[in-house]
């Protein structure tokens, strides 16, 4: 833009006409050029002098002053003293009627002429201002659209790197790890994307795209299903592995609606848009519920169920299918019950029923074992325990002595001593433990916690954790890095972390973090 002998009007039309293209605010524009005048100002009447340019809003006029601060006396000001910007009362007279000391008078100077190095030097500046202001406009935009989905033209492709034009406003890019594996994009291309971050940066803001995310097949399935868009179905969880598989778990609080037979579509009208986008992966659409099994054995489709055990205490699954569904079921290369296990954030073994079977004696025996050598009783009473349904020395301790008593040729007297060697057994594991504990220098405050098992607690204590507020530091991966992602899932670890730092730090965690 040449303001050089342009009318002020026009001048006026050319800042509106800029600030729309590079849709900023009119001031920034304004004040941009403001800025570029008084540095034209400055070098032709002095870069000492506190010089500044003002804009009519109205009229376009241009005002070049040059400011001075009223001060009492050179003497009052001591080193801080500047003939160039200051004045005392009787000098200040000049350009004000009644100046009093700390007031700031205005020397009106004429506009400076633009020549054709004036008029450089002003676009420059107003160059970078724009160009920053315009920055920030776009790291504003796009940071508050952080999961939402964008569409753009693929301008250019390095190492791998995807580069985007999104709609004329800024450019983003798609790392390679965050492309579904084996599409190929060519520059000119559209192609669509999840912002997963925006990033300040020097240059424009980085706008950062994925097209790998589980949170992009869920807009997907947003956009093109009117009941998820609605609410009328949520999306409870997503699992993927890119251009592959996918498993997407689905409910609704409506008793007349099929959220599953919604989400396909008929014949796969539905569905098939994400599969197209995703590069053809094949989407496993299951029911979400709150029973753990019965979530469970859905999240194993397309493979069928014989039977499922839980295990609440260490979150896992036990999975036992007929032997010609175990491969269906473990799916290539793991990849089915690895879904499946990401999907409900449970950890899931497979096994077949003669697998299951051995598993069963297995445990018998280990059972029978322990209840023999814990109770000091013969195998034949330790096996009626474990028929009974009895799994712990802690459910025999302290369940009501009549359900013991129930058990064929036991009395009362049989059941009050083995309740007693029951609880005689807890009481010195209870204290072997923390003896043990303080031994390897473990806080009471951690060896007391109800929230983490007790293996998991002296296995913590190799990467020198040995607190609450220990644990309460940890982030949820370091973790899993010290228990193996076999003992820990995500989901596990998180809730393990927030209640140490509400219990170490007093930190009590929002319902979205829950």
């Amino acid at each position: 833009m040449s303001f050089e002998s342009m009318p002020r009007q026009d001048l006026l039309l050319a800042i509106d006409s800029l600030a729309q293209e590079k849709m900023i605010d009119k001031d920034i524009v304004i004040e941009s050029l403001e800025s570029a005048i008084a540095k034209i100002a400055k070098h032709k009447y002095g870069e000492e002098f506190h010089i500044v340019a003002q804009i009519d809003r109205k009229n376009g006029a241009i005002h070049v002053k040059r400011l001075f601060d009223v001060i009492e006396s050179p003497e009052s000001m001591g080193d801080e003293y500047n003939p160039n910007t200051m004045l005392t009362v009787d000098k200040a007279k000049k350009y004000a009627s009644n100046p009093s000391v700390g007031d700031v008078v205005e020397d009106m100077l004429p506009e400076p002429e633009f020549g054709r190095m004036a008029f450089q030097t002003a676009r420059q500046i107003m160059t970078a201002r724009v160009r920053e202001a315009e920055k920030g406009r776009q790291y504003e935009e796009f940071k508050d659209n952080i999961g939402d989905i964008v569409s753009g033209k693929v301008t250019r492709i390095e190492f791998g790197n995807v580069f985007v034009d999104i709609n004329g406003k800024a450019e983003g890019y798609i790392k390679n790890t965050e492309l579904i594996p084996n599409e190929r994009l060519a520059v000119g291309d559209t192609v669509r994307a999840l912002i997963l971050d925006v990033v300040r940066s020097n240059s424009s803001p980085q706008i950062l795209l994925t097209r790998t995310h589980n949170m992009f097949m869920e807009k997907l399935f947003t956009q093109e299903v009117p009941e998820i868009y609605e609410g009328i179905i949520k999306i409870k969880s997503v699992a993927r592995a890119p251009g592959s598989h996918a498993k997407i778990a689905v409910e609704t609080q409506d008793p007349s609606i099929d959220a599953v037979g919604m989400t396909v579509g008929i014949k796969g009208t539905r569905i098939q848009p994400v599969i197209n986008e995703c590069h053809g992966e094949k989407i496993d659409v299951i029911l979400y519920s709150e029973d753990p099994a019965v979530y469970i054995v859905n999240a194993m489709q397309p493979a069928k169920v014989a039977k499922i055990i839980v295990d609440e205490d260490t979150h896992t699954a036990s999975v036992v299918v007929s032997e010609d569904q175990q491969s269906l079921a473990i799916g290539r290369r793991g990849q089915n019950v690895r879904l499946a296990s990401q999907l409900t954030d449970w950890n899931i073994e497979i096994m077949n029923e003669v697998e299951e079977q051995e598993h069963r004696t297995k445990e018998f025996k280990e059972k029978t074992e322990l209840f023999t050598s814990a109770l000091d009783v013969d195998e034949t009473i330790a096996q009626l325990l474990i028929t009974e349904g009895f799994r712990t020395i802690e459910e025999i301790a302290y369940v009501e002595p009549a359900e013991l008593n129930s058990i064929e040729g036991f009395n009362a007297e049989l059941v009050t001593e083995l309740q007693n060697r029951a609880k005689a057994y807890l009481s010195k594991k209870e204290q072997d433990y923390f003896d043990n504990g303080h031994k390897m220098g473990i806080n009471d405050d951690l060896l007391k916690a109800d929230f983490i098992k007790r293996e998991t607690i002296m296995k913590l204590t190799e990467a020198d954790i040995k607190s609450l507020s220990d644990l309460a530091d940890l982030a949820s991966d370091e973790l899993i890095d010290i228990l193996g992602a076999d003992n820990m899932s995500e989901r596990l670890a998180n809730k393990i972390i927030m209640k140490a730092r509400e219990l170490a730090y007093g930190i009590v965690p929002d319902a979205d973090e829950e």
